[in-house]
C-alpha cells in the first residue's frame, strides 16, 4: 500500500464526512473499512426508519431526499453511497486495520503509512456480550435482522432499551411467540415515547411475554434459562436476541498507543483538534465519548472532519455547530 497523506479508518457515515473535509481542503484520503461502505447501517434491521430528520444525517450538503418525513434503512445506504461516488472518496472496504501501520484484508496483511491517521470506528462491530454459557451457539445473534425468520417459532429478547423493545414488536408483528428478558424491575425512561406503551400493551394483552429483573444464566439449543423475581426459568428459544448495547474497540487503542481512561475508555484528546495521544492520529464521532456511546451520533458528529482538517476558525465553527445539535436534542 503506497504512502497516503491522510487514512481514515471507518467509512460510516462520519468517515465519509470527514474524507469530504479533507478533500475540500486538497487532500485525497484513501478510507478504509472492515465491512462495506456505511457498515453499521448494513447491520440495522432491514426495515428500520430513522428517527431524526434528514437533514440531520446529510453531509457535505448533499440532499438526503426520501419518499416519507424520514430515511428508512435502504434510502440512507443509497444516499452515502451516492455521496461517496459524487465525492470521488477512494473506500476500500473489507480492510481491517490491525496496527497503526499495519492492514489485514482477505488476501493477507500489509504496511501501511500516513501523515495523519483518523480513526472514524464507532462501536457498532464491538456488541456487549453476555457472557455466558451457550452465547455463540448458532440461533444465537446480537444483531437484529428482520421478524420474518422467526415466523411461527419460540423467540427470545435479552436487553430493555430501544433496539431490543422494538425487536420484539418487529418480532410479534410477524408471528413469532416472543418474550423479552429484561434486568431491570422498569423499563427505562430512554425508551422511545411511542415504542413504550405498544410494549406495555402487548405484555398487557398476552401477546408478548415479559421477564423484568431477570438475568440470562445460560442458552442451551433450545432453551433461554434464567433466574429472576420468580427463581428459576427455562425459556424455550429457537432464535435468541442479545441487544444489550455496544463499545467501542478500545483494543485498538491499545494497539496503536493511545492513552484513554481506563474506567470510561475516553481517549485523550485535544478538543479542538480531536488529535490523540500519539502524534498524527485522531478520532472522530463517537469513540471520542468512550463507552458513553449515546453522547454521539451521526447528527453532531458529522462536524469533527473540520475540526481534523480544517483551520482555526473553521473548527470554532464546527464546534458551534455541534452546540447547537446539542441544545436542540437536549443532550
Amino acid at each position: 500500500m503506497p504512502h497516503e497523506s491522510a487514512i481514515i479508518v471507518g467509512a460510516g457515515p462520519i468517515g465519509l464526512a470527514c474524507a469530504i473535509s479533507a478533500k475540500r481542503r486538497g487532500i485525497d484520503p484513501l478510507v478504509i473499512d472492515a465491512g462495506a461502505l456505511a457498515n453499521s447501517i448494513v447491520r440495522y434491521p432491514i426495515n428500520m426508519m430513522f428517527f431524526t430528520t434528514p437533514e440531520r444525517l446529510e453531509i457535505g450538503g448533499h440532499p438526503l431526499v426520501c419518499a416519507g418525513a424520514k430515511a428508512t434503512r435502504e434510502e440512507a445506504l443509497k444516499y452515502y453511497r451516492g455521496v461517496a461516488r459524487a465525492e470521488g472518496i477512494r473506500v476500500q472496504t473489507y480492510t481491517k486495520l490491525i496496527t497503526a501501520h499495519e492492514v489485514e484484508t482477505r488476501l493477507g496483511k500489509a504496511g501501511i503509512s500516513w501523515d495523519k491517521l483518523v480513526l472514524a470506528t464507532g462501536y457498532f462491530d464491538q456488541p456487549n456480550r453476555l457472557g455466558v454459557p451457550g452465547e455463540d451457539l448458532p440461533h444465537v445473534h446480537h444483531y437484529f435482522d428482520e421478524g420474518h425468520f422467526s415466523y411461527g417459532r419460540d423467540a427470545v429478547v435479552i436487553g430493555g432499551k430501544n433496539s431490543a423493545v422494538e425487536a420484539a414488536l418487529q418480532l410479534f408483528r410477524a408471528g413469532a411467540r416472543t418474550t423479552i428478558i429484561y434486568r431491570g424491575t422498569t423499563w427505562p425512561k430512554s425508551v422511545k415515547y411511542w415504542l413504550r406503551p405498544d410494549l406495555e400493551n402487548r405484555i398487557k394483552a398476552g401477546e408478548i411475554t415479559a421477564r423484568l429483573g431477570t438475568h440470562v444464566a445460560a442458552i442451551t439449543p433450545s432453551e433461554v434459562r434464567v433466574h429472576g423475581l420468580g427463581g428459576e426459568e427455562a425459556i424455550r428459544a429457537e432464535r435468541v436476541y442479545p441487544l444489550i448495547g455496544f463499545h467501542p474497540d478500545l483494543g485498538l487503542f491499545d494497539r496503536i498507543g493511545i492513552k484513554y481512561d481506563r474506567e470510561t475508555g475516553r481517549p485523550q484528546i485535544d478538543a479542538n483538534t480531536l488529535e490523540t495521544s500519539v502524534a498524527g492520529v485522531h478520532v472522530a464521532g463517537s469513540v471520542t465519548a468512550g463507552n458513553k456511546i449515546s453522547e454521539i451520533f451521526i447528527e453532531n458528529g458529522r462536524f469533527d472532519g473540520e475540526k481534523i482538517f480544517g483551520s482555526a476558525a473553521e473548527r470554532a465553527q464546527a464546534q458551534n455547530l455541534y452546540q447547537g445539535i446539542r441544545r436542540e436534542t437536549g443532550e
